[in-house]
């Protein structure tokens, strides 16, 4: 299966969490549905993005990145690559470059739809990231290292974050929650996860 396969397929079976990001899911599914090339950098003036909300083992902090460009605190993400096996598979891969961290608990299915301007991505005016954010979890003690897209990582406390607009607070919320149900589903007696599965960083 293709990234552009994979990625259509992964939306048009999603659950969104609100009619808003229903939405949004119907823009994405149209857009890659118009461009095979939906997902590269290169489609213009809109492209289809993938990050990861990283969450602490106790999932009180969330890991993200002062980004050397927007001067913004942010979940770690960025574009897809022609080698990434699946839009899953990218936000890992941005995950683990741009945060340092030797291994991180990944959930195969989408969090959250943000579509923004990016007015730093190419020459030629604003362009659309239609970002897919997925949730992860990092092992206990695990110590992140900026990459030289960063000017910093760090982690912050869920209910403080640096920057808390609206979009990256529900974010959290939904991350949270999610791993909360993730956890309860894996204890004795509650069944296992089906979509939480060890990834080693690549």
């Amino acid at each position: 299966m293709t990234l552009h396969a994979d990625a259509l397929a992964a939306l048009r079976g999603w659950a969104a969490p609100s009619p808003v990001q229903e939405a949004l899911r119907l823009r994405y599914v149209a857009h890659l549905e118009a461009h095979p090339d939906g997902l590269s950098r290169d489609c213009r003036p809109d492209h289809l993005t993938a990050s990861t909300l990283v969450l602490s083992a106790d999932h009180t902090q969330v890991l993200l990145t002062l980004h050397a460009k927007a001067r913004r605190w942010f979940q770690l993400g960025g574009h897809c690559e022609p080698g990434d096996p699946t839009l899953a598979g990218a936000a890992l891969r941005e995950a683990t470059e741009e945060g340092g961290l030797t291994r991180l608990r990944l959930d195969p299915v989408p969090v959250q739809l943000s579509e923004h301007a990016v007015p730093f991505c190419g020459p030629d005016g604003d362009v659309h990231h239609l970002d897919v954010r997925f949730l992860s979890v990092a092992a206990p003690g695990a110590v992140p290292e900026a990459s030289e897209e960063s000017l910093d990582v760090a982690w912050w406390p869920v209910a403080a974050l640096p920057d808390p607009g609206s979009d990256l607070v529900e974010l959290v919320d939904l991350a949270v929650a999610r791993a909360a149900g993730a956890q309860s589903t894996s204890e004795p007696g509650g069944g296992s996860s089906r979509a939480a599965a060890d990834q080693p960083s690549r």
